[in-house]
């Protein structure tokens, strides 16, 4: 018995593993959704900096996260506030199993587990390009990256998903609508006020004027991409797939997911076509990724149909709030990053509540509340010495001439200037 016992654990830790590996694999793959998505939404004239900044991004994102991140996150904490501080993936995560609690808990390898944990990083970060997009330096991005990737962001992880004080306080976040995207919206954020709007955004007698993106086939592929990878997103959350009931689960989650993101999108376009008369793809496609991040804090309780609504209500609510910053508050978002992932990020920790009996508003609140403080206060912090030091803003020149020649000395469409 004590051999089949073994070899049953043996199979749970195959199949787990590489569960876990292939939906890392599907996050990962949001990296190229979101490289599209932006690249679609800006002019062509700054395509070739954009997508370099979410390949590099990417790649600072995982260094970073290996060398000090990952322990920051899932490290031995001086307490529950204060995380410890090591380096490198030696030791224990070289090879070891997940094994605590018994035969019902995960049980993977810890470098599948790093590996899934390194790309929602650099979803993080991919959240801020979009929103700093045509007139950033790209090396003022650069080494804010490495400071989001390597401290802030694992900080805040660490007081949900490491143990902390916000998993104990009975914060619930399934997958990040708060710890990910309302904190890459946050960091967005405060590089945006530092930054200011892009040149012939807003005119001085208050009008305000439309840039339109360069390639909506593009900035579609992109969504669809990020709708793909959020199964991974999601799916992978539920940590195990190896029994019957943690398989039935992931199967829902999986559901969940679509459900929320074709509703939000169907509300989106529905509330824009009666706002503005017209049918917006680009509202269409913000609606579908607000309808994700909608149920990303909670996609295993709702039912489909609650999932459905759950995502109908972000896409109204990013559409609102797009129009909103823009025209109220002169905040220039070239992709709508902010509304998408904070606002709608923030609705979705408040939704966990309609379906979870073991949330509570407080709660949620409090967690709402201290990861968008300490990400905002933060990264405002490094945006600010960033800016001191080395500036954050191209020239108005370069801006005018695009930054693929100023900032990478090529052009993403060379034929289209000749």
């Amino acid at each position: 018995m004590e051999q089949v016992a073994g070899d049953i654990l043996q199979v749970k830790y195959a199949l787990d593993t590489f569960y876990f590996l292939v939906m890392g694999a599907f996050v990962m793959w949001m990296a190229a959704g979101f490289s599209m998505l932006e690249a679609g939404l800006v002019r062509s004239k700054n395509t070739a900096e954009i997508l370099t900044k979410n390949i590099v991004l990417y790649s600072i994102a995982c260094v970073m996260y290996m060398i000090v991140g990952y322990n920051i996150m899932y490290g031995d904490a001086v307490s529950s506030i204060i995380p410890g501080l090591s380096f490198g993936l030696g030791g224990d995560n070289e090879a070891a199993a997940v094994l605590a609690g018994g035969e019902d808990a995960p049980y993977y390898s810890n470098l599948s587990d790093f590996f899934f944990q390194v790309v929602f990083v650099a979803t993080a970060m991919s959240i801020v390009s979009g929103a700093v997009a045509e007139r950033m330096k790209l090396w003022a991005f650069f080494a804010f990256a490495i400071v989001f990737t390597g401290f802030i962001y694992p900080t805040q992880g660490m007081w949900k998903w490491g143990g902390g004080f916000l998993d104990a306080a009975g914060f619930n976040d399934f997958a990040g609508s708060g710890v990910v995207h309302m904190a890459g919206a946050a960091a967005a954020l405060a590089g945006v006020i530092l930054l200011g709007a892009r040149k012939g955004k807003y005119g001085k007698d208050g009008s305000i004027n439309a840039i339109p993106g360069a390639n909506l086939p593009l900035a579609t592929l992109g969504t669809f991409i990020l709708w793909l990878g959020w199964f991974g997103f999601n799916g992978g959350s539920e940590l195990k797939v190896s029994d019957v009931a943690e398989a039935n689960a992931t199967a829902l989650v999986f559901v969940n997911t679509n459900m929320a993101a074709a509703g939000g999108c169907i509300a989106a376009l529905i509330f824009a076509r009666l706002w503005f008369g017209k049918a917006d793809l680009t509202m269409a496609l913000n609606g579908a990724l607000a309808g994700l991040v909608s149920i990303t804090a909670e996609p295993l309780t709702p039912s489909p149909e609650w999932a459905t609504l759950i995502g109908a209500i972000g896409g109204v609510l990013v559409v609102a709030s797009i129009v909103t910053m823009d025209r109220k508050f002169k905040i220039d978002d070239p992709v709508g990053a902010i509304s998408v992932h904070g606002i709608v990020g923030i609705w979705g920790l408040l939704a966990v509540c309609i379906t979870n009996a073991d949330a509570t508003l407080s709660a949620q609140l409090m967690g709402i509340g201290v990861i968008f403080a300490w990400v905002f206060v933060t990264s405002f912090a490094v945006w600010f010495a960033v800016k001191s030091i080395f500036g954050i803003r191209v020239s108005e020149e370069e801006e005018y001439e695009g930054l693929d020649v100023g900032e990478c000395g090529l052009e993403a469409y060379p034929e289209f200037g000749k």
